[in-house]
């Protein structure tokens, strides 16, 4: 049976009386809003699902201007004050109409006063101005309390442990021993000119195009580049623990990761250019038709979007430190070794970055992100792209030769345990080639390559150029 809308005639003193059930929730006589309630202004998280409008009994939403009504009549109160439309009312009977759900339409005057009898508060109601001022302290008690919040979970958050402490010190100086020009590179480094690498001119086999003067000049830094992947990795403690195969797999794995790494953070937004090996600034164009491809774009971005982490050393440290304990790679023997130490370095890197305390929200997820960036896009984007036979790299055949990356296999495989031992070690087998160092000789090897000469064999060397592996003098 539908209960009865409560009336109210107007201009009677209407008895304000509440009462609470056994389960603590309010409930009201004749639909009225107690005195007490209504002075507090107290608005509910809730409301009973029959709750009804005191004035005219229709479904309640809420309490609207400390009282509880619907949607309807709340709107009918804020426009009557905000617009002053109350000495326009009339009444045709004498002030005495039933407000219900049905005639609340049909008397104005009436429905007002009820509304204010009930108890509804005129002075809670806002002009346009008050409205924008409130909804803009709104805003601002949000803000000021996610940033509240924000520095209360980092100040939860677990910081390094004494021997994270030990781990993160050696990865951030096998960093910083083996990154070249340090934080000087800026001042250091070297601009590759303008009229080098923008138009390629070598066709290559697959219909691609090299630019000479810059796969030459990219020849010069590479040698140093790998060799300086390598001294990092060997002086971190748990690699050097790790059997000379897994190492061998882990370097080739990880070389051009971290390569790609080192030349990103080191983008320019000013000059819109990447600093390889710590020396040569780069533009897209040139690293493209140098013998990267479109891994170059690939790097670029990763550039990009990591100046805006503001990387420290020691992130950067970990970071390669990640990437080079990857369990990803094939034919690993210590798999879960090198599981144990990659999850090592990764909650000393979160516990680091906890430390630290960066201002972006989010700061160590999104910076997860951009690990696995390094590994995905620098590595899959530009086979995927052009479906080239070019391996996973992406990479023109000429850049993966140029990078030395190509796979070892066999009986080098027993000569490159031998080298791990000695200082610079994989400066020789890994690479498997001699460097190119002038154009003739760079020409002579892309005729050899175009005639199908085998990846692993070696390239023409021009007179007096030394091998590549060796410490340029």
């Amino acid at each position: 049976m539908e209960q009865k809308p409560s009336k109210v005639e107007c201009g009677s003193d209407p008895e304000e009386s509440s009462t609470r059930s056994p389960d603590g929730k309010r409930k009201r006589k004749n639909g009225q809003c107690s005195l007490k309630t209504s002075m507090s202004g107290y608005i509910p998280s809730y409301l009973d699902k029959d709750e009804q409008c005191v004035v005219c009994g229709d479904k309640a939403t809420g309490y609207h201007y400390r009282c509880i009504t619907c949607e309807g009549c709340k709107g009918f109160f804020r426009r009557t004050i905000q617009k002053n439309l109350h000495p326009t009312y009339s009444c045709k009977y004498d002030s005495c109409c039933v407000i219900d759900k049905i005639t609340r339409n049909q008397c104005q005057l009436c429905r007002f006063k009820k509304c204010i009898a009930v108890g509804m508060a005129m002075d809670l109601v806002l002009d346009d101005s008050k409205r924008v001022a409130k909804r803009k302290l709104i805003e601002q008690n949000r803000e000021r309390r996610r940033k509240e919040e924000m520095i209360r979970s980092l100040q939860q958050r677990p910081e390094p442990t004494p021997e994270e402490w030990d781990l993160i010190h050696v990865a951030t100086e096998a960093h910083r021993s083996t990154n070249a020009q340090g934080s000087h590179w800026k001042q250091r480094r070297k601009f590759l000119p303008d009229d080098i690498g923008q138009s390629p001119i070598v066709s290559m086999p697959d219909g691609d195009k090299v630019d000479l003067e810059a796969f030459s000049e990219f020849t010069k830094i590479i040698t140093p580049a790998i060799t300086r992947v390598v001294d990092f990795a060997k002086k971190l403690p748990m690699f050097s623990e790790l059997p000379c195969e897994d190492q061998i797999i882990l370097l080739k794995g990880c070389c051009m990761e971290i390569m790609s790494l080192r030349a990103a953070v080191r983008y320019d937004p000013e000059s819109d250019t990447l600093t390889l090996s710590g020396e040569m600034a780069v533009k897209r164009e040139q690293l493209k038709n140098g013998g990267l491809g479109v891994v170059s774009d690939a790097i670029f971005e990763l550039g990009k979007s990591l100046s805006a982490f503001n990387l420290d050393d020691t992130e950067v440290a970990l970071l390669q430190a990640v990437l080079l304990m990857s369990t990803d790679r094939s034919g690993l023997l210590c798999v879960d070794k090198i599981e144990k130490s990659q999850e090592a370095y990764l909650l000393a890197f979160e516990h680091y970055v906890n430390h630290r305390k960066h201002n972006i929200p989010h700061f160590w997820p999104k910076l997860l992100m951009k690990e696995r960036e390094v590994q995905s896009s620098i590595l899959y984007k530009g086979a995927a792209a052009e479906g080239r036979p070019g391996g996973s790299l992406g990479v023109h055949p000429e850049g993966q030769q140029l990078l030395g990356v190509h796979v070892v296999q066999g009986p080098q495989v027993r000569q490159l345990e031998q080298q791990l031992g000695e200082a610079g070690s994989l400066r020789g087998p890994v690479l498997q080639h001699q460097s190119p160092k002038s154009p003739q000789a760079i020409q002579d090897w892309v005729a050899l390559r175009s005639k199908g000469l085998p990846l692993g064999q070696a390239p023409p060397q021009s007179p007096g150029s030394p091998e590549l592996g060796t410490q340029p003098g």
